[in-house]
């Protein structure tokens, strides 16, 4: 009767494995010394290690969003244009209301200036 459970103790302990082995490694194989160029600000525009309460652009914010917005628009056009003959006019119509809809939003964002960067 117990051995019917084995695959899952075995799958728990290969998860729990593959979790805590890297960070386990990570302590003791990664130097202990922080970099100057890994705490420098890069992207963020901002010191890394300060008080996080301190104001900051939203407009990496927004640009963030902007960036998942269209990513996930062509992440829907792919398999469409995949399966395009078999889902036929319906489907066509369908994507068209969702690309209008996703273009309308794009032509509001750069009408109100989210799209620059001063």
């Amino acid at each position: 009767m117990l051995g019917n459970y084995f695959p899952i103790l075995l799958f728990i302990l290969v998860g729990l494995a593959i979790g805590v082995i890297p960070m386990v490694l990570g302590r003791v194989v990664a130097p202990h010394r922080p970099d100057g160029e890994k705490n420098s600000p890069y992207e963020c525009g901002f010191e890394a290690f300060e008080d996080a309460r301190m104001k900051f652009d939203v407009r990496y914010y927004l640009v963030a969003i902007l960036f998942i917005l269209f990513d996930l628009e062509i992440a829907f056009l792919f398999p469409w244009a995949v399966v395009i003959r078999e889902i036929g006019l319906f489907g066509f119509v369908s994507m068209m209301v969702f690309l209008g809809i996703l273009v309308v939003g794009f032509v509001y964002e750069w009408m109100k200036g989210a799209l620059e960067w001063e």
